[in-house]
């Protein structure tokens, strides 16, 4: 089924949930288990680029973590897709929401010129809105991380994200959906660390 529960996911091997991947892996926690290595072996190898950060830099690093995987790495997806009861951006929608997200970034100056708080609290809305944009089949999340790493030290910060616990993310996100960025707040709050400087 689809994530709307209509009928067979065109992404997924026929009677299945497990993503067609390039590996020909048919098992969902071996599927797990690959792209949480291959991500994570692709992020080290993608080097840090300045502004500008648009929708074209954020499908572009979508690509560089999935693409060993997947052959849509990169792609805005072609269905409609949910997670419990949230439901994301509609795809005809998805390039004009997230276009519009970049545009106001770009306008922001990329958060460059922003106090660690403000910076906390632009992270946090921007995260949470791109959040419902989820232009991706998969790998939205680990996309965005990345993506506010560039962001964030760009802004002259380190960044952690070892002291978030999986569930106070989904938490969280689940409450940027409905425009609550608190939970997000907090979690940029702590991840967000001292100046590069010092």
């Amino acid at each position: 089924m689809d994530k709307y529960g209509t009928g067979q996911d065109p992404y997924c091997y026929v009677g299945t949930q497990v993503l067609r991947n390039k590996l020909g892996i048919v098992d969902a926690a071996e599927l797990e288990e690959a792209e949480r290595e291959l991500s994570l072996i692709n992020a080290d190898n993608i080097d840090l680029s300045p502004p500008p950060y648009d929708f074209s830099y954020f499908k572009y690093l979508h690509y560089q973590l999935f693409n060993d995987l997947y052959g849509w790495a990169g792609e805005i997806r072609t269905i409609d897709i949910a997670k419990g009861d949230t439901r994301f951006c509609n795809v005809n929608r998805i390039t004009p929401e997230a276009e519009k997200l970049f545009t106001k970034l770009a306008e922001q100056n990329y958060f460059i010129e922003l106090g660690r708080a403000d910076l906390v609290a632009a992270c946090a809305e921007l995260y949470g809105d791109l959040n419902v944009v989820h232009p991706f089949r998969e790998g939205n999340g680990r996309a965005q991380r990345l993506f506010f790493e560039h962001l964030i030290i760009n802004c002259g910060y380190r960044l952690s994200w070892h002291p978030l616990g999986r569930d106070e993310w989904i938490e969280a996100n689940i409450a940027g959906y409905y425009c609550d960025y608190r939970p997000l707040s907090s979690i940029f709050e702590r991840c967000i660390g001292l100046p590069l400087a010092d």
